[in-house]
């Protein structure tokens, strides 16, 4: 359980630094090639490889932090599943 929190702090924190340099070194650049002013193409591909870690980012967060709130609620499930008893299921009466 402490590695998953180490995955979503350091997915966040590798989340937060991406968005911080896109607007840092790419303000106003859209990551697609297609835009109403020409572009350099250092700057377009930048914001698309910023874009694709951001987005890598957020999923692997996003991914772990499902996990973290999946466990608990697993555990809590199998437990009270195994408090519970089974029914038991009569035997046909041979004649």
């Amino acid at each position: 359980m402490p590695a998953a929190w180490k995955l979503f702090c350091l997915s966040a924190a590798i989340l937060a630094a991406s968005l911080g340099l896109a607007h840092l070194l790419v303000p106003d650049v859209v990551p697609v090639a297609f835009a109403e002013e020409p572009q350099p193409a250092w700057a377009v591909m930048m914001a698309f490889m910023l874009r694709a870690i951001e987005m890598i980012a957020a999923a692997v967060a996003i991914i772990s932090l499902a996990a973290l709130a999946g466990i608990p609620l697993y555990v809590a499930w199998s437990r009270a599943s195994r408090d519970t008893q089974a029914r038991r299921c009569r035997r046909p009466h041979r004649s």
